[in-house]
């Protein structure tokens, strides 16, 4: 006689992924979006795997998928969908798969689901618990996970688009991370690379564009340090009204020097800039005001003759030309 053996929880090994479109892969059967029952099945399952391994109300998943607007059964409906997902996404387990039944709810079981958002939250997690050398590769597995947005094919709902923003900080904050580790462990190219992919995401983001000029300094490519900051300092200008930082500031006085000592010529006119770019530092921070008194004569005297100074370079190079 033959006997089969009743399918036990760990039959059922899946591994999904909502970092991009949703897709899951269930032993040689891959599923995506149009594959779960309908809309509001597919969402019920989103929503609980952005809960991953915690339990999500009924409540919770009416407010979530009608928000202001609830059917009349909406308790019956989420039911009725829930079953429906489960006969697409554990055919013949019923209440023993991936999707379990909890006291007023459901949740995904982490111990039976790889989730592609979860190994990147970890990935991150573990990185900042070990030393630089090894956090970096973690952190280059993390971003491998993280090229696109979180959900691409769920673009209405209101509570997909908070995860997107959510999820698109914390990739930008790691990238930052990354970039930080990188010049710590002497990889000043990848230091600037993953800066760059920050600012891509958040245009202002103050560390990621410290990375990318101090990471040209110390690289050597000076002009190319000089440039990004101009742009940084222009764009902080026109949207916020503010100036870079003084660390920042700093960098651009020791890459101007660093330029003038390579090329005799430029000496006089880089120092001229640099009381220039000093004194209009300190009318920015407010520390000195324009035109004011005697006791100032001094600065007044250095930002005159540096203006002479800059002058006659400029009036050269004209004649040059």
């Amino acid at each position: 006689m033959t006997f089969t053996r009743p399918r036990q929880d760990n039959d059922v090994k899946m591994s999904m992924k909502i970092i991009g479109a949703l897709t899951i892969q269930r032993g040689n059967t891959v599923l995506h979006a149009q594959d779960l029952g309908g809309p509001k099945p597919r969402q019920i399952l989103e929503i609980l795997l952005i809960n991953f391994g915690r339990p999500v109300s009924k409540n919770s998943l009416i407010d979530l998928l009608w928000s202001d607007a609830p059917p009349q059964k909406a308790m019956v409906s989420v039911e009725s969908y829930v079953s429906v997902l489960r006969r697409h996404l554990q055919p013949g387990y019923g209440k023993t798969g991936p999707l379990r039944t909890t006291t007023g709810g459901y949740l995904i079981d982490s111990t039976t689901v790889d989730l592609d958002l979860a190994r990147f939250d970890s990935l991150v997690r573990e990185a900042q618990w070990v030393s630089a050398d090894a956090a970096y590769p973690l952190l280059l597995d993390a971003l491998a996970l993280a090229t696109v947005p979180l959900f691409t094919d769920e673009l209405t709902p209101v509570w997909a688009e908070e995860e997107r923003r959510r999820h698109a900080a914390v990739v930008t904050n790691t990238r930052v991370y990354a970039s930080a580790l990188a010049a710590a462990t002497g990889r000043t190219g990848e230091s600037i690379f993953w800066a760059n992919q920050a600012l891509l995401d958040d245009p202002l983001n103050e560390a990621a564009w410290t990375a990318v000029i101090l990471g040209f300094e110390k690289d050597g490519q000076l002009a190319e340090g000089l440039r990004e900051f101009a742009r940084y300092r222009s764009m902080l200008d026109r949207e916020l009204g503010c100036a870079p930082s003084a660390t920042l500031r700093e960098a651009y006085s020791r890459m101007l020097m660093a330029t003038a000592n390579s090329h005799s010529d430029l000496s006089d006119a880089v120092t001229a800039l640099l009381v220039l770019n000093n004194q209009l530092s300190r009318i920015t921070n407010g520390s000195v005001r324009p035109h004011e008194g005697s006791d100032d004569s001094y600065a007044r005297a250095a930002v005159r003759a540096a203006q002479q100074v800059l002058s006659s370079f400029l009036r050269r190079v004209n004649e040059a030309a």
